[in-house]
């Protein structure tokens, strides 16, 4: 470190210290009332959690809807991505537009939004009644699907941008070089967008993947208490049943598994690889 540098490194250091004094004492705190501190200590929290048929279902849920919104928000962002990429003028600004817009829109104004148009009585019911398509109004809300279609419009830009940036990155002379050996566009995505936007795309899934994790809000308004996750089966044991000992439990069991989802990517990919692309 350089002697010109040192200021800025000791504001650095100080910011840091109390970021992680911020952050570290509250987890603290969250670990030990997840053993029962204070009061009687012991591993009762975590034995009902693991016995617990409503927890392994929620569980299951959780997954299950993370592991779709991912494939589905990563395959769109990757589509999404090379077409802005190939596009030109009003049609590339059109679509990027499209993509950020929904940043300016907070998540509850967003679930909302797809709660009425999903609902029994919705445009898209009302307007595929009106076309003749169905004879009567189909189950889009209050369900998984509803939750799904939710989640993928929330998570498609965390996973457009990540890949946006690896493509723009690419060199053309790669694809130029291709298209002179004779390649055809599928062979030049196979061979050359694909490897070099595939960190990207593992970073992107990793995001969006963590994301879902800790959805609370669209699950809660768009499912309507039908398909619980994890944050407000959390939220309920706080607010409601008053199982603190039990949330605090289950918050841990999250951030262990985060932890672990995070090491095992930071193995393949290199971490300092996947914070770049990311």
């Amino acid at each position: 470190m350089r002697t010109a540098d040192a200021p800025y490194w000791s504001f650095a250091w100080v910011a840091t210290a109390i970021i992680a004094f911020l952050y570290v004492v509250p987890m603290a705190g969250l670990v030990l009332a997840s053993f029962g501190i204070p009061g009687e200590p012991g591993f009762s929290a975590y034995v009902d959690l693991v016995q617990s048929p409503a927890v392994r279902n929620v569980v299951w849920v959780t997954f299950r809807v993370s592991v779709l919104t991912t494939v589905i928000s990563v395959t769109l962002g990757y589509v999404l991505a090379l077409s802005i990429i190939h596009l030109d003028g009003g049609a590339r600004s059109i679509l990027l537009a499209l993509v950020v817009i929904p940043f300016w829109l907070s998540a509850l104004v967003r679930a909302l939004a797809w709660l009425i148009l999903l609902r029994n009585n919705g445009l898209a019911n009302e307007t595929l009644l009106a076309l003749g398509v169905i004879s009567e109004p189909l189950r889009l809300a209050r369900n998984e699907l509803g939750v799904l279609i939710a989640m993928v419009h929330f998570c498609v830009p965390f996973a457009t941008f990540p890949l946006l940036g690896a493509m723009t990155a690419i060199d053309s002379r790669h694809v130029m070089a291709g298209r002179s050996l004779g390649a055809s566009q599928a062979r030049i995505w196979r061979d050359i967008y694909l490897p070099l936007t595939m960190p990207s795309l593992v970073a992107a899934a990793f995001l969006v993947f963590v994301l879902c994790l800790g959805f609370f809000v669209t699950p809660a308004i768009v499912g309507g208490g039908r398909v619980v996750m994890l944050s407000e089966y959390i939220s309920f044991s706080v607010l409601v049943t008053l199982r603190w000992t039990a949330a605090a439990a289950l918050s841990v069991g999250i951030l262990l598994a985060t932890l672990a989802f995070v090491a095992i990517i930071a193995r393949l990919i290199g971490f300092r690889r996947m914070v770049e692309v990311g």
